[in-house]
């Protein structure tokens, strides 16, 4: 029987960080690295993208910008950030196919299937609870439930690098992963870090972006970005930028679909994360003709519902604007401006005028 961990029997932490990767995997995860617990340089280019008020209408970026720089405010006597990957690309329709048939609905890979988070966190919990029954110390566990500079801790941990769509990549697995960190108090051993970023001279990235939201290498203005305009954004999409979100309705993952090192990504084992209710490959006048409750009752458990029935709306209406025109596609943005909201009426009126 383990004896408890205690001043007089102090844990053996070599033999611990040997243990908790394989650990890890057991609850779902792919690779688990250590890091110390300083954001370092990556709080100043947070610092600086506020500046630029890149961050658009999601104030809470600015509000806890403090708590990002201070990780002690998070969990005091904080020594070590360990993260997670856990692989989710799904196997779904072709998304080039999806997003080449403008009567289809695109959503982003991550959305497909059940929410990330509850599910993440659950078992980040079980895993903070057994290195706490193993060696003591104090744990908290995030999985963008707090304002973690995840990408920071995960290059230092040697999980990848940021590359120049914002995105942290792997050489071993691209960049279709979630990220989920264990704040710690024990001084557990560092993992080693990506010793450069891979990228070189490639800007598919940057280059395909629909909307141009990139202002350079490791650039994101998020006030451009279709992700920010169709999840986080609740008001009216500026006129100049609805053409181009082409037939994205829920996040957009262009700057992925074209990173040469996704050819190295790992399709997801989680069945949490199959595609639900076809949203891989549904068409647009079947989305748009959800009801509110439909639209609840679909989305229980997922990521998307936390846009709401108005900007799940509003996002369709501007994909319907911009598919082939079609008499059904009319007759419905027609029947639904009748019943509409002002701000998903505006939309719908742009979209009638681009079918006409």
């Amino acid at each position: 029987m383990n004896e408890t961990p205690s001043r007089d029997n102090p844990p053996d932490l070599e033999s611990l960080a040997g243990k908790i990767p394989g650990w890890a995997q057991h609850y779902g995860f792919q690779r688990l690295a250590v890091s110390d617990a300083d954001p370092g340089r990556h709080a100043h280019y947070l610092a600086a993208w506020l500046d630029r008020d890149y961050h658009g209408e999601m104030g809470y970026m600015r509000r806890r910008e403090g708590l990002r720089r201070d990780p002690d405010q998070l969990l005091p006597g904080v020594r070590r950030v360990i993260t997670v990957r856990m692989d989710y690309l799904p196997d779904a329709a072709e998304p080039m196919e999806i997003l080449q048939q403008g009567h289809k609905a695109y959503v982003s890979r991550y959305a497909l299937g059940r929410d990330y988070h509850k599910l993440m966190r659950k078992r980040l919990a079980r895993l903070a609870s057994r290195i706490e029954e193993a060696a003591g110390g104090h744990y908290r566990a995030f999985v963008d439930s707090a304002p973690v500079l995840e990408r920071a801790y995960a290059t230092k941990s040697g999980q990848g690098w940021i590359g120049k769509n914002t995105m942290l990549i792997s050489r071993d697995a691209g960049s279709w992963f979630f990220l989920g960190e264990i704040f710690t108090d024990l001084p557990l051993p560092l993992s080693e870090p990506y010793p450069q970023e891979h990228c070189g001279s490639c800007t598919a990235c940057l280059d395909i972006c629909p909307t141009n939201a990139f202002t350079g290498p490791y650039q994101l203005d998020a006030r451009r970005c279709i992700s920010y305009l169709t999840i986080e954004y609740r008001g009216l999409i500026e006129e100049s930028l609805r053409p181009l979100m082409g037939n994205r309705i829920f996040g957009c993952d262009d700057c992925q679909l074209v990173c040469p090192w996704n050819r190295f990504a790992r399709k997801t084992t989680c069945e949490d994360f199959a595609p639900r209710h076809d949203l891989d490959h549904s068409d647009l006048l079947v989305l748009f003709a959800w009801s509110e409750e439909e639209f609840l009752r679909a989305t229980e458990g997922s990521a998307i519902r936390r846009i709401g029935y108005q900007s799940w709306q509003r996002n369709l209406a501007i994909a319907l604007g911009n598919a082939p025109h079609d008499d059904a596609i009319c007759s419905a943005l027609s029947a639904r401006l009748e019943v509409a909201d002002e701000l998903v009426a505006e939309h719908i009126r742009w979209a009638l005028e681009q079918q006409r």
